[in-house]
């Protein structure tokens, strides 16, 4: 897939837009306030594979909070703030990667001139995010309803604000819970403008229902070429969002790092606890950076034929099981031993 080509805004060292890969993003679930939370839990998700992390900042105290986490996280903090711009003034002041503010949202023109020229200064990025629940009511007057004209109308009000006061550091985000919306409303924006744009379907639920919902609205924009960084949004823990978020990435070949799970469904010619396997291996596994595909079979009839485009693999048989590479096979091993067995095999590849 061709991506299209949009501006490129540097968050603290990581690149968005142009020809940067697209990057993966979390947000923290944790009280910004209490800095040893939020800071362990960013090491949670820089583990996980987040490229960049964003914080809520309610008030004065979280917006202090944000001096020591930006000094001691290793990857770009994003300050979240309605509404009072000074948070985002002492933000700036104390290191913050990027900002996620409305300028339409913070008062008065003379307040979007001073935080734009504060933001320019000192290269910090805006990115202008609004969502179905957020229109203002002359827009909603305007449609009737939300939709994908009506999100669109209003990032763009917010972007003008800022265009107005010479600053084009923008990244944007148009998030709906309704998946067709949210589709449409990218794809529209991205006909209008070259700014990097934040993909995401906002309030998708929980782990079951965000992942799919988050799949598909993510996944289709970026099959499309449109998207330069992601946030998965579920109720639930935020290093999820990383991984489901790196795994669509994989899924659609855009991101070629860490290894890939492939499995069957398993049938009744499977004869070992294939699903505890998978779930045993996929955990071991984790945080591993090596660009590799690993197959795991149930049986041994299809299995190295049918994963032959994996790296390495395992088929089950009764009590026992097969190690292959590249569709040959290499060893039996006894099923009690073949993730220990296929572990050190990978370890050493």
């Amino acid at each position: 897939m061709e991506r299209k080509t949009t501006r490129k805004v540097k968050v603290g060292n990581v690149y968005v837009g142009g020809n940067s890969k697209v990057s993966v993003q979390s947000m923290t679930n944790t009280d910004t306030r209490d800095v040893e939370k939020t800071l362990s839990q960013i090491k949670d998700l820089e583990k996980a594979g987040c490229d960049i992390v964003r914080c809520a900042v309610p008030d004065m105290k979280a917006a202090e909070a944000i001096k020591e986490i930006t000094e001691k996280s290793n990857i770009p903090v994003v300050a979240d703030i309605h509404f009072d711009y000074r948070l985002a003034l002492e933000c700036i002041k104390n290191g913050i990667s990027a900002l996620r503010i409305n300028p339409g949202n913070i008062g008065d023109l003379e307040r979007v001139k001073i935080l734009a020229k504060a933001a320019k200064e000192k290269n910090i990025p805006i990115r202008v995010g609004v969502n179905s629940g957020s229109l203002k009511k002359e827009i909603l007057e305007k449609y009737g309803k939300v939709c994908p004209e009506a999100l669109v109308e209003s990032a763009l009000e917010h972007v003008n604000l800022l265009e107005e006061n010479d600053f084009k550091d923008i990244v944007i985000s148009i998030k709906s819970s309704n998946v067709v919306d949210m589709i449409e409303s990218y794809k529209l924006i991205s006909q209008k403008v070259s700014y990097p744009l934040h993909l995401g379907v906002t309030e998708a639920g929980t782990l079951f229902s965000g992942t799919i919902k988050s799949s598909i609205g993510i996944g289709s924009l970026l099959q499309q070429g449109i998207g330069d960084t992601i946030r998965v949004s579920i109720t639930g823990d935020p290093v999820e969002e990383v991984r489901i978020g790196r795994q669509i990435l994989k899924s659609l070949g855009l991101l070629n790092e860490g290894v890939e799970i492939i499995s069957c469904p398993t049938c009744g010619r499977t004869q070992i606890d294939l699903i505890s396997i998978a779930k045993e291996v996929e955990k071991r596994l984790e945080g591993l950076r090596k660009n590799i595909k690993v197959a795991i079979m149930g049986c041994v009839v299809n299995g190295p034929g049918e994963a032959r485009e994996a790296d390495i693999g395992i088929a089950g048989g009764k009590g026992e099981g097969i190690i292959f590479k590249k569709g040959e096979i290499i060893r039996k091993v006894k099923e009690e031993d073949i993730i220990d067995e296929l572990i050190k095999e990978i370890e050493n590849m």
